[in-house]
């Protein structure tokens, strides 16, 4: 287990944000319990470190899970820890593995995150665990990085464990030449390179035997329009996440609709949630995940129509 040696601080907004327990009742359990004792900065500010949000989010699990506080105070910390592998082995409450998932990625622990990964995909499946654990705790990540409550690396170490996991489910699915259904073409503008959603709806697309084609990540407009030339798909799908910046997101939006003129071209990701301006008649905005999911199941139900 790689350890990273210096601590982020967290402020008891910030600890309330993570954990989901209002800052009064953290007080509370400080004063009462005393679960947690911040630290003091030179100039006598409180905050806390990696290993008091490490221990609030395993009491969080069990208090959630109806072990009262009372009872998880006088546990030791390898009790603790025994009831949270219970509790992720047993729930059928997705929580649990997500507050887990990020007590793995706080320890930048491998073998606790394999642990959590396998526990689920046995109880729900492999989409299921995507759909309700993954892009939940992804969700999750991006908070911690508005409140610089993660380092780089710890975010990096499991991003790249989730990829793998993606892209070794991608290599167990066949899709056969010859049928009709839907083609997707799949890829992140320059300069992005967060790309597992887009890696989730190639694996989504392909368990629904319908083509994909996958550019992934920081593609040059040209090579877009280049291999949509040759591949002809019917449709393009890309997630902004920072890229285009806000100043850009307009014209290139615009750009990919003149210069792919006989594609629908489906867009998400955070960069488009605020986007007001008027979208190109060939241009098709999903806020959410599970607005992509529906409309690929409606292009799946759409061809066995056809057929």
């Amino acid at each position: 287990m790689l350890i990273l040696n210096q601590m982020a601080q967290y402020s008891i907004k910030d600890l309330e944000k993570l954990s989901g327990i209002k800052a009064h009742t953290l007080r509370i359990w400080e004063l009462r319990y005393g679960i947690i004792t911040p630290n003091r900065t030179d100039t006598n500010i409180r905050y806390y470190d990696d290993n008091d949000l490490r221990s609030l989010l395993n009491i969080a699990l069990l208090n959630q899970h109806g072990i009262k506080i009372s009872k998880i105070s006088g546990m030791t910390p390898a009790e603790i820890e025994k009831e949270i592998l219970a509790i992720t082995e047993t729930s059928k409450d997705v929580t649990g593995f997500i507050e887990a998932l990020t007590i793995a990625m706080i320890e930048v622990n491998e073998q606790k995150f394999e642990k959590v990964i396998s526990n689920a995909v046995l109880k729900f499946g492999f989409e299921k665990t995507m759909i309700e654990i993954i892009h939940p705790f992804l969700v999750r990540i991006g908070v911690m990085w508005q409140v610089g409550s993660i380092k780089p690396a710890q975010e990096h170490f499991i991003s790249n464990l989730i990829r793998q996991k993606l892209i070794s489910a991608i290599d167990g699915q066949h899709v056969e030449s010859g049928n009709n259904s839907p083609k997707f073409l799949l890829c992140l503008p320059e300069g992005e390179m967060h790309e597992l959603s887009l890696l989730f709806l190639s694996f989504f697309i392909r368990a629904r035997h319908m083509h994909v084609t996958y550019l992934g990540q920081s593609v040059p407009f040209e090579d877009i329009v280049s291999v949509s030339q040759t591949y002809e798909p019917d449709y393009i799908v890309s997630i902004f996440t920072t890229y285009p910046t806000v100043n850009h997101l307009s014209d290139y939006i615009k750009k990919l609709s003149s210069g792919l003129k006989k594609q629908k071209i489906i867009l998400s990701g955070y960069r488009t949630l605020d986007f007001k301006e008027k979208i190109p008649a060939n241009v098709i905005m999903l806020k959410q995940i599970q607005d992509i999911l529906s409309f690929i199941q409606s292009c799946q139900i759409d061809a066995a129509h056809k057929n």
